[in-house]
């Protein structure tokens, strides 16, 4: 058996692929499912469609491939991370929709939290007590679900990261798991002793029995029970998808580092075997765990990078797809003076504001839906200059070049933008879909497929090279202007 399927469960779709021995893409399978906003700053998925668009996707790729269960040595699961589902342990029906990463109705629970045990939890944690993470979500459904405190308490219910629930889903309720990637993206989780916390729990008044069980990233962790084509396929490898993508990126060595540019952006570097705090707004956060040795890495967050392309196609109408967005950005010479901030879920790394609204300063009578459209791409990339910048203050290393990977690196425009704002050299992988590969690669580690790292190294590849074509006074003049439309939109929250 030589290949290895990988779910990769995002915010916006579900996607599914093979890969060989040589980590080529064999076949692939995508489902968008659809965004649930019950009211401003919530937004919310079906947990029943995530799973059925995901086993949807893997059997499609598997018919696409010509290939049968016996030919598959493993499953690796990578997901949305943070997102949050509690279900029923006895009938596995979910007790309210998932709560996504990207919702803000825990705002005020968490400064409330924060200012009582801020330092505390970030100690433990690696995290900022922000509401992207999963325990005040938890704590939400707890309180506002009726019964649900109760059920909980009584054993009756389980928690989930996506992974989870997928999990629970494949084995017909057999394994209620984790891995440590993902648990430490709970802000419930002990990054140093490596265990549910019991102060944290409380904290958050979250009982211990609803939490599942947390593993390592790469491990046989059972075999697929529910009917159909991937029957006793074993599952074999789970991480959240920004760790994932360090995996599939190669990223084994301290100092190495990658940015993915998704719904959201995230940028991680390996940091090696001891955490680290961080003094710039960085989160410290488990990078995966293999043979009992835990990696750990520093990470940035940009809530909203590929998201603000989907709001112009859905909200404002300005382009049918989201890839009409280059050239439709690329017809302008510059952004006409237009500076977008897209706080639509509050600032991340490295500002850390709950409250920050989105902005768009510089309009005139002279701008059109191409400026928008240029300052909205452009957006990730000052966003995501953001996060290098306070990389390079907490680990004091200057990286030569910068990985990316993701949907939005194809196109070229964003990625020549980003190379010029940072300047420095921005290197497209030639494999783009990095989080998927991580996933397989963590599978395929477990099951045989591959011997150790050493042997994955060997597969990474550059697939195109983006130099800088400003000069370094020109990419500090435009940093300036989006540095003060960033501190308008965090006055949003002041005034």
């Amino acid at each position: 058996m030589t290949h290895v399927l990988a779910f990769d469960q995002g915010t916006t779709s579900s996607r599914a692929m093979i890969f060989d021995r040589e980590g080529s893409v064999v076949s692939i399978a995508q489902r968008e499912f659809k965004q649930i906003f019950p009211t401003s700053g919530w937004v919310e998925h079906d947990p029943e469609e995530i799973w059925r668009s995901q086993i949807e996707t893997a059997e499609e790729a598997l018919s696409k491939a010509c290939l049968s269960r016996s030919d598959i040595a493993g499953i690796g699961i990578t997901n949305q991370r943070e997102t949050t589902v509690v279900w029923d342990r006895r009938t596995g029906i979910p007790i309210h929709n998932a709560v996504v990463w990207q919702d803000r109705r825990t705002s005020e629970m968490c400064c409330r939290i924060k200012a009582r045990s801020g330092e505390l939890i970030r100690r433990k944690t690696g995290l900022e007590v922000d509401a992207y993470f999963s325990a005040s979500k938890i704590a939400w459904l707890l309180e506002n679900i009726p019964g649900a405190r109760q059920r909980a308490d009584d054993g009756d219910l389980a928690f989930g990261t996506i992974d989870t629930w997928l999990a629970w889903k494949l084995t017909s309720g057999k394994l209620h798991i984790t891995d440590v990637s993902n648990a430490s993206r709970t802000m419930l989780f002990n990054i140093h002793s490596l265990e549910w916390d019991k102060e944290l729990l409380e904290i958050f008044g979250v009982p211990p029995a609803l939490m599942p069980k947390v593993h390592s990233s790469s491990e046989i962790y059972g075999e697929v029970a529910a009917d159909g084509p991937l029957q006793g396929i074993p599952i074999a490898g789970i991480a959240g998808d920004q760790q994932a993508a360090l995996f599939g990126q190669a990223c084994f060595a301290p100092g190495s580092t990658k940015v993915t540019y998704g719904t959201g952006c995230f940028m991680l570097q390996n940091i090696g075997a001891v955490p680290v705090s961080s003094s710039n707004g960085l989160l410290t956060t488990i990078g995966w765990q293999i043979g009992g040795q835990t990696e750990y890495a520093l990470e940035g967050s940009v809530f909203i990078g590929g998201a603000v392309i989907q709001w112009l196609r859905d909200a404002l109408g300005i382009i049918e797809n989201s890839s009409d967005v280059e050239a439709l950005a690329g017809s302008v010479a510059d952004n006409g003076g237009v500076y977008f901030v897209p706080a639509f879920a509050g600032l991340g790394t490295p500002h850390w504001d709950q409250d920050a609204r989105g902005t768009i300063i510089g309009l005139t009578r002279g701008t059109g839906r191409a400026h928008i459209a240029r300052a909205a791409l452009e957006s990730i990339a000052f966003q995501s200059a953001d996060l290098l910048d306070a990389m390079h203050a907490d680990s004091n290393k200057h990286l030569d070049e910068l990985r990316v990977d993701g949907g939005a690196t194809a196109n070229s425009l964003l990625m020549q933008i980003q190379a010029d704002l940072i300047q420095m050299p921005v290197v497209r992988s030639q494999t783009a879909e990095t989080t998927a590969l991580g996933a397989a690669y963590l599978a395929g580690l477990a099951t045989g497929v591959w011997r150790s790292s050493d042997d994955l190294s060997g597969h990474w590849r550059v697939g195109e090279l983006f130099e800088p074509k400003i000069s370094a006074n020109q990419a500090k003049i435009l940093r300036a202007r989006w540095r003060d439309a960033v501190a308008r939109s965090l006055s949003w929250a002041n005034s």
